[in-house]
Order: C-alpha cells, then sequence, then structure tokens
C-alpha cells in the first residue's frame, strides 16, 4: 500500500498579523508589505518553487472588538486589521504561476449569490482552475453592525442560509450553461448555443434569483470547496458540501475524533468519505539543525505577543477574557461566535487566562513544531499517519523567512521519505487534489445540478 503524500497550503491573509501575532515587529518581517502587489507574487512564485499545493487566504469582515470592548490593542498589534480583500490579490499570483491554487475566503452572510458566482467563475477562467473557496459564514458581531444589522444570526441559522446560497451556487456553477454551450463558430457567427443555455428560477426562503449564470463554464465550474466549521451544525454542513475541511487541534486524539466525525458526515451525506480532504494549521520553527531551531524559536518569541493571540481567541469565543483573573476559570456563556471555539474553552473549567497565554507564546494557539529537518518531518508524517489527517495549513511566522526555511529543510526530508511529491501533476486545483479530473466527483450534491 502506497505512503499517504502530505498535503500543503501556506496559510495567510491580505493582512499584517495573522495567526501569531507581534511577529510583524521582527525585523526580518515583510508582512507589513501585504498592500503591495510584488510581497505576493514573489510569494507565490516561492510556494510553486516548494510544490506547495495551494496558498490558503483566510479573511474576516469586521474587527476584534470583544477584548477590552475595544479596537485599542487590535490596532496597536495589527490583529488582521487593516485587512484588505483576498480575492483581488489571485489574478496577479496567477499570472506568475501555473500549478500553485489558491483558497480564497468569503463570507456569505453578506454577498449576493449571483454576483459572486460570476466573481469565482472569473477567477477560475483567470487561474485556469486554480481556484478554491473557503465557505465562512461569519462569527463577529461587528461585522453584524457594520452591514446594518442589529447582531449576528444565531449560528445555526446562518448555516440554513449557507445551505440554500450553495443550492443557489450549483444551479448557477453547473446548471445554467451545457457543457456543448459555447461553440464559437465564426462562420455561422455563433459564439453560444442559445439552446444549451437556461435561466436559473430560485425561489428559497433566503434568496430568490431568476436570471443567467453571466459566465461561460469555467474549467472547475465549482471551485474547490473548503470549509472549516467544526460545531455540529458545521460538521453536518461539511459532510455535505467540503471537499476540504481546514480543522485545529492540539492533540492526536481530539484530532483523531474530528477526522473520524468529519468522514462519517460526509458518508451519511451519501458521500464518498476519501473525497475529503482534512488540513490542520500548524506553526513549524525549523533550522539546519534541532539547535539551531531553538535558538530561532527563542528569538521569535522575544517578539510574539500573546496578549495579541489573547485578543483574538477573545473575538473567536465572544467572551471578554480581560475580564478574568489570570488564574479564574472561563465559564460558560451563550455567544454568537465561533461555537466550537467557545465550547473547547469553558466545557472542563481547566482554562484560564494565564494558560491561553502560555498555549500564545508565539502570539497564537496553533501547535508549533520546532527542530531540525528530520524531526519536524517525523513530527509531521506522526501527525499524518496517527491521526488520518491528508496535510496542514502552514502558518507563518516571520514572513516570508519562515516559508522559505521550510522548504529548504522540511520539503526535501518529506520527498526522501517518499511523502511529498516531487513534481506537479497537471491539471486544475481539484484535479491535482483528487487525481479524478476536474469537476465535482459525481457523489456530490452540487453533481446533481448539472445541465442535462
Amino acid at each position: 500500500m502506497a505512503l499517504k503524500q502530505v498535503l500543503l497550503n501556506a496559510f495567510n491573509m491580505n493582512c499584517v498579523g495573522h495567526i501569531n501575532h507581534g511577529l510583524w515587529a521582527h525585523p526580518r518581517d515583510r508582512s507589513s508589505e501585504y498592500h503591495s502587489v510584488e510581497y505576493w507574487t514573489d510569494l507565490a512564485r516561492l510556494l510553486e518553487r516548494g510544490l506547495f499545493d495551494g496558498l490558503f487566504l483566510a479573511d474576516i469582515v469586521g474587527v476584534y472588538d470583544v477584548y477590552q470592548g475595544n479596537v485599542d490593542l487590535t490596532l496597536r498589534e495589527s490583529i488582521q486589521l487593516p485587512v484588505n480583500d483576498p480575492l483581488l490579490l489571485v489574478s496577479a499570483m496567477a499570472a506568475t504561476t501555473r500549478h500553485l491554487g489558491f483558497g480564497v475566503t468569503a463570507n456569505l452572510s453578506y454577498e449576493a449569490p449571483y454576483l459572486f458566482a460570476r466573481r469565482m467563475s472569473t477567477l477560475d477562467h483567470l487561474s485556469r482552475g486554480r481556484i478554491g473557496w473557503n465557505i465562512v459564514t461569519g462569527y463577529l458581531d461587528s461585522a453584524a453592525r457594520a452591514m446594518g444589522r442589529a447582531g449576528q444570526v444565531d449560528h445555526d441559522r446562518r448555516y440554513d442560509q449557507a445551505d440554500e446560497y450553495l443550492q443557489v451556487l450549483y444551479k448557477l456553477w453547473e446548471g445554467s450553461w451545457a457543457d456543448d454551450a459555447v461553440v464559437v463558430d465564426r462562420e455561422r457567427r455563433v459564439y453560444a448555443r442559445p439552446e444549451r443555455v437556461r435561466p436559473v428560477h430560485h425561489k428559497g426562503e433566503f434568496y430568490q434569483v431568476d436570471g443567467y449564470h453571466l459566465s461561460e463554464p469555467s474549467p472547475q465550474r465549482t471551485p474547490v470547496l473548503f470549509q472549516a466549521g467544526a460545531s455540529a451544525r458545521g460538521s453536518r454542513f461539511a459532510g455535505e458540501h467540503a471537499e476540504c475541511v481546514f480543522i485545529m487541534g492540539q492533540d492526536r486524539d481530539s484530532v483523531r475524533k474530528q477526522v473520524a466525525a468529519i468522514r462519517a458526515a460526509a458518508a451519511e451525506a451519501g458521500r464518498d468519505p476519501a473525497q475529503v480532504k482534512i488540513f490542520m494549521g500548524i506553526t513549524v520553527v525549523v533550522g539546519a539543525t534541532d539547535q539551531e531551531a531553538r535558538a530561532k524559536h527563542a528569538e521569535y518569541l522575544s517578539y510574539a505577543s500573546p496578549e495579541a493571540g489573547l485578543a483574538h481567541y477573545a473575538a473567536s469565543t465572544g467572551i471578554d477574557l480581560s475580564r478574568y483573573g489570570p488564574d479564574e476559570p472561563i465559564r460558560p456563556q451563550q455567544t454568537n461566535a465561533i461555537e466550537s471555539a467557545a465550547k473547547a474553552l469553558t466545557r472542563n473549567g481547566d482554562w484560564t487566562v494565564r494558560r491561553i497565554l502560555e498555549q500564545n507564546a508565539l502570539g497564537g494557539r496553533y501547535p508549533a513544531l520546532v527542530g531540525g529537518p528530520s524531526s519536524v518531518a517525523e513530527q509531521l508524517l506522526a501527525w499524518i499517519d496517527d491521526t488520518g489527517l491528508d496535510g496542514f495549513n502552514l502558518t507563518r511566522t516571520v514572513t516570508p523567512e519562515s516559508y522559505e526555511d521550510f522548504i529548504r529543510w522540511v520539503i526535501p526530508e518529506l520527498q526522501s521519505r517518499g511523502r511529498y511529491k516531487t513534481a506537479y501533476s497537471e491539471g486544475s486545483l481539484r484535479h491535482k487534489l483528487f487525481a479524478a479530473g476536474d469537476r465535482l466527483a459525481p457523489s456530490h450534491p452540487g453533481a446533481g445540478y448539472r445541465f442535462a
């Protein structure tokens, strides 16, 4: 039996501070250049040299104003503020690469599906089939207020809306244009055959759409679908729709359970569980030797901001952690933020601010692997082999140094063990990930909307 190949995304965001907060102040960090096109095209070329499967771009709509009830620390430490649109980066990066995929986050709660469908089809055309969409419903009350609403829609209700949103998109992407609609026949002056293009008529609880998809069929039609919900309702949504699922975890036992639950949800939805790839967020600090890596990690720690990580976590849970003493247990409370994060923080009554700050020593709460090439490779493969994970979303620390280090030392080590590709395969992002063509798998619900 062939050993599972490690899949790898670079995890980033169109902002200064993303996950490991405070490191923007490091003298070798370039993240404050995020508003430069060259910053992103340089990164895309670097990741393609390292044979990364994709660049996964997070996003938020709103600001982190839960901690201390304001955005003072958020602004001082640039905790995902300011933040620019991730979708606008793709065209430039796609033009300078040939294989790298792009997973972009877009919040469906504030996007009309009709126009969003065209934007994603456009990116799929321009990237020649290398686009993915990270489906989020949002979790920040600040975003709802900024969009003219009194507050967030209830957690599970947001997923009810997301289910219908996807139905509309499948109808547009998969069902409005037949595969043979576009003929580009100059002699007969027929670009597209009218009888092979049809309007979408959708009358639902949340959306009413009556019109034709504005874009002709793109290579993948539906972009590769990413999702990161870990609540019971979010997992059910992922089981039905997601092709790639992004999870968080601090220990292998909990991750193993998450992986099993996601695959079971896909099977329950009538899908092939193997058609879901699961990625975990992770941080790596690597050097030529274990000693060098530990010294680099210590250097990074001197610039990191654990308190900024605490403020980020406060927004994720909806709980103002500044109201607690250092050793006071965090109490459960009803919020409309990330349900799984809030439950994890308050489930056993053993989380305190002091413990969170210790976990956020590097400015973020993802597992951090520190060591030389062999040590890091062994730890990554242990996560894969022990839990059933398919790959990782590799967070940045000092950028682009952390990606350069990983490519220089870890990629060759994984390749020498036969666990990482030595060249890209041809084709779309979906084909690269699943080796089964450009289109949605037949068992995916979106495939049922195709033009007959």
